[in-house]
């Protein structure tokens, strides 16, 4: 492949690349490669074939890849907190992707798993997960979903507001428990992220401001049905440096140590929103790294004050199922766009270790005009990843069936719906001869791709496949115009 020129209408951090088939380690699971042939293979099985039984778009989970990233956090929390003297609890997120299949093997290979709906609830429990070893979160948890968290004997119940104490200590003496409850507190800690991914800024829906905590914990305490184990925070979502989860542990740790006059504090949980790389530009920090300044942080701060340093919980899920994660798609329709006028270059943010993934991208700093932006359209879209309009994030692309020589060139890729906003990846380069009928891979598409799909013109939910050792199988079905009819009472109406 020869290099060509850069296209003035690609953000400026988005690089022309030597090779436009090759496959960052960054950003793609660990078992993704190239064939000699030039076709995308995920733990050994090819695109083509995927394509071929499942049909696009299709999501693909590298097995192997979501269990070592899962272990691979287990085991180096554990590693760096045991040498500060203390154990950890991860919790995966299942918000991010949740199915039977996932549940168990969360289960199986020593996490604890945290839901936050009576659905994703008896998803966990449908796959084999112990009540005890499930958290449940939520702003609004309603009185059936408490009901049934504290009948199944759910471990952990984070209390998000004053009235939950109440309904969580009455819903505990009907089914003679005594309920494990966390805190939910707003930390006021700000993350690099998008506005849409803070969760710990003061003006929002989560948690209890910490000037609110030692009365709020005193209420929890007064009702013998809860058990209080400790504060909980999360201060965002795709967060590429430690330092915001250090400043919210310290602010946390003066409100743990004046609660323990009280009584016991046994656990910190310091929540998730790890960040991943979805471009080769992202640069996220390596989970051994955040591991031990974490655990230096805290020991830190347990000596500062005086006391012991507690259990402490986190609840990854990004990290975890994310990069695992490949979505399929057959290329539709393209379209080369003259665009006349080249906008104002628009730069990502940077965190402390890399530049933020989350921000729409901008053009470069030329003022070259009559540049053209090539648009390729796909069979899927926002109905299947909604991220893009949602959050303005960033994904990488690569043709699937084969590799080519052709002078790369700058793509947008779009999906079909009937929105301009219905973008999968703004900005990323592909060889230019990509045509009608190839299959387009886009990595790192595990966390909240199917998780937040929709039936957006009237599109059925895309198939999950789990792919290891050459063979693939179905761990959530497709569906189908049959089964979004199945709904439509108008049917029976009409009969």
């Amino acid at each position: 492949m020869s290099v060509s020129s850069p296209n003035p209408l690609a953000p400026s951090w988005l690089e022309l690349p030597a090779d436009a088939n090759a496959l960052p380690a960054s950003v793609w699971s660990h078992n993704a490669e190239r064939s000699t042939d030039g076709e995308l293979l995920i733990a050994g099985v090819g695109a083509e074939n995927l394509a071929a039984e499942f049909g696009t778009p299709l999501y693909v989970v590298d097995e192997a890849d979501v269990r070592d990233r899962a272990r691979g956090i287990r085991d180096s929390f554990d590693r760096e907190f045991a040498r500060v003297g203390t154990t950890v609890k991860v919790y995966y997120a299942g918000k991010a992707f949740l199915s039977t299949q996932v549940a168990a093997w969360m289960i199986d290979d020593g996490l604890n798993i945290d839901v936050c709906s009576g659905g994703e609830l008896a998803v966990a429990l449908a796959g084999g997960a112990p009540a005890a070893r499930l958290g449940l979160h939520g702003n609004n948890k309603s009185l059936g979903e408490i009901d049934r968290a504290v009948s199944v004997g759910l471990g952990a119940i984070v209390l998000d507001s004053l009235i939950e104490i109440e309904r969580v200590a009455d819903a505990a003496a009907r089914h003679s428990r005594v309920q494990g409850v966390r805190l939910r507190v707003n930390s006021g800690v700000h993350a690099s992220t998008h506005e849409y991914l803070a969760t710990a800024r003061e003006d929002q829906k989560f948690g209890i401001p910490l000037a609110d905590v030692p009365a709020t914990v005193a209420l929890i305490r007064a009702r013998p049905e809860l058990e209080f184990l400790g504060l909980h925070s999360h201060i965002g979502s795709q967060i590429f440096e430690s330092d915001g989860f250090a400043e919210a542990a310290r602010r946390l740790f003066a409100v743990h140590v004046e609660l323990l006059a009280d009584g016991p504090v046994p656990e910190l949980n310091l929540g998730g929103g790890f960040g991943i790389a979805y471009t080769s530009a992202d640069v996220a920090l390596p989970i051994d790294v955040l591991a031990a300044n974490l655990a230096d942080a805290v020991a830190g701060l347990a000596a500062e004050f005086g006391v012991d340093v507690p259990v402490i919980a986190i609840e990854p899920g990004r990290s975890i199922i994310g990069p695992s994660t490949t979505t399929l798609y057959t290329v539709g329709t393209i379209k080369d766009v003259l665009v006349s006028t080249v906008p104002e270059p628009v730069e990502r943010p940077e965190s402390v270790e890399g530049p933020e993934s989350v921000e729409r991208p901008g053009a470069s700093t030329s003022s070259a005009t009559g540049a053209v932006r090539k648009y390729v359209s796909v069979d899927g879209g926002m109905s299947d990843n909604i991220r893009p309009a949602l959050y303005a994030a960033d994904y990488s692309a690569r043709i699937a069936n084969r590799s080519s020589d052709a002078d790369a060139a700058l793509v947008r890729v779009a999906g079909k719906h009937c929105e301009s906003g219905d973008i999968v990846v703004h900005a990323d380069y592909l060889p230019g001869d990509v045509a009608p009928g190839d299959l387009l891979a886009v990595p790192a598409t595990g966390a909240y791709g199917w998780a937040m799909a929709s039936n957006y013109n009237y599109l059925g939910r895309a198939p999950v496949v789990a792919v290891r050792d050459g063979v693939a199988r179905i761990i959530v079905r497709g569906e189908t115009e049959a089964d979004l009819l199945s709904r439509d009472a108008g049917l029976e109406n009409n009969a």
